[in-house]
């Protein structure tokens, strides 16, 4: 037990005058509240109750460890009276970082909703999807897709999105379509890599209940998600990305599905932000909302 738990028990067995009593408003057993007062005498070095088989009363130190603990207690609870308004009506500037797509797409749509709900909280946004320092830089949050490779940052995934494999219908006139993912081997892709790292992405598949990764050569290789679009819609090669991003060129015949006999594992969505021992209102309520959002639009 901590010191904190220790004073509220002295506390409620002085004012109840039973350490039985006590011990169930805090649910704990009465041998564990007869020891933690025993530590807090032999702590404190002088005998607070005194004890008998009819009642227990604070001696003369005890009373007046009582006032101050009750004193130390009461101050306690208004300072968290003063922060509940805080954490049910944060405010303050939220420096967030999100990728593009995800950004104009699916969260800023909606984002007047956020400021409705929480008008006193000054929102900065940078957009892009490079891997951000959220400590050098002052960011509170970013959202990214992919597997998170900072295990020092603290991690809410969001959704797990459903992806395409795809092409127009001009590369497949002229390299066929592939039937099972073991013939990309004669297929090109446009190829995607992230902007701080050199890492190529290959196409995965769920094959006999495993992940099985296919790197496909590529003649354009791009590190933005618009651009790797594009250069699907004139032909450059397979992409693999989710579904939702492409669900209107797929529709109108722009870019046809291939392969759809072979799910693939899905894209993670996740927030990230510094790990702290308490998360900030601010960034509660945000990392709490678009979470919301992104279980309407994939699933929980």
């Amino acid at each position: 037990m901590d010191r904190l738990d220790a004073l509220q028990l002295f506390v409620r067995i002085v004012e109840s005058g039973s350490f039985t009593r006590a011990a169930g408003w805090l649910d704990i057993p009465k041998a564990t509240a007869t020891h933690a007062i025993k530590a807090l005498e032999a702590r404190l070095g002088v005998r607070l109750l005194e004890r008998t088989t009819r009642q227990v009363r604070p001696t003369q130190e005890g009373l007046a460890f009582y006032e101050r603990c009750r004193h130390l207690l009461d101050e306690l609870a208004d300072a968290e009276a003063s922060l509940h308004h805080v954490a049910t009506n944060p405010r303050g500037t939220l420096r967030l970082d999100l990728h593009g797509t995800h950004a104009t797409q699916i969260i800023l749509p909606r984002i007047d909703a956020f400021r409705r709900q929480y008008p006193h909280i000054e929102l900065v946004i940078s957009s892009g999807d490079r891997l951000v320092d959220l400590v050098r830089e002052g960011v509170d949050c970013v959202v990214r897709a992919g597997v998170p490779r900072d295990s020092s940052l603290a991690a809410r995934r969001l959704a797990v999105m459903p992806e395409a494999v795809c092409a127009s219908p001009a590369y497949l006139a002229e390299h066929g379509t592939p039937r099972h993912p073991d013939q990309l081997a004669d297929h090109v892709a446009v190829g995607f890599f992230s902007s701080n790292h050199d890492l190529r992405y290959p196409f995965e598949f769920v094959l006999d209940g495993e992940v099985r990764r296919y790197d496909l050569a590529s003649r354009v290789t791009v590190n933005d998600a618009e651009s790797y679009v594009v250069c699907a819609l004139r032909g450059c090669g397979l992409v693999q990305l989710p579904r939702w991003s492409v669900e209107e060129h797929l529709r109108e015949g722009r870019l046809v599905e291939v392969l759809t006999d072979f799910p693939s594992p899905g894209l993670p969505v996740t927030a990230l932000y510094p790990q702290h021992r308490q998360l900030a209102p601010r960034v509660r309520v945000f990392v709490d909302w678009v979470a919301g959002i992104y279980a309407e639009r994939f699933g929980p």
